[in-house]
């Protein structure tokens, strides 16, 4: 039976590389030059660091831009709290998402089951599988899922004829 997976990952070594390039521009930019800005990264989070509440928007908006340009969607994105640290110093930490969470996975198959279509949603883990019996019910799910659920951003993968 024809089958697909709906999932929630970001592309991880696009991610590194972005992050390697905002710390290559924060480290060559003029404003930046002689303050404790800084993008670190470990596994899924990222750490921004800055002098002010100011810089450290500038930074998260140049960590945003290399994104945008490595096609790594900002939605992956979960900001947390800004925090002060020792003397002047703000830091920040964003998640990067990964695997979808039980009420969007709901959200997913409550939306597919209102559609009425000839098509089978179940939660998986952290991902929603998807099966019908002709492969055009599977891509007009996949069509459905894109424009109905735009609050995430979701990826199709293993497509089983």
């Amino acid at each position: 039976m024809p089958s697909f997976d709906v999932v929630l990952e970001a592309d991880m070594i696009e991610v590194k590389n972005a992050v390697e390039q905002s710390q290559k521009e924060i480290g060559t930019r003029f404003d930046f030059k002689g303050t404790g800005a800084a993008v670190e990264q470990k596994e899924r989070e990222l750490t921004v660091t800055a002098d002010s509440d100011f810089q450290l928007q500038q930074v998260r908006d140049v960590l945003i831009g290399k994104l945008g340009k490595r096609k790594v969607d900002v939605r992956f994105l979960e900001d947390g709290d800004i925090k002060k640290i020792g003397g002047d110093k703000v830091r920040q930490v964003i998640k990067v998402k990964n695997g979808i969470e039980s009420d969007a996975a709901k959200k997913i198959v409550r939306i597919i089951k209102d559609s009425k279509m000839k098509v089978q949603a179940a939660i998986q883990g952290e991902s929603v599988r998807v099966t019908g019996a002709k492969r055009d019910d599977l891509q007009a799910a996949m069509a459905l899922l894109r424009k109905e659920a735009t609050d995430l951003p979701l990826e199709f993968n293993n497509f089983r004829d």
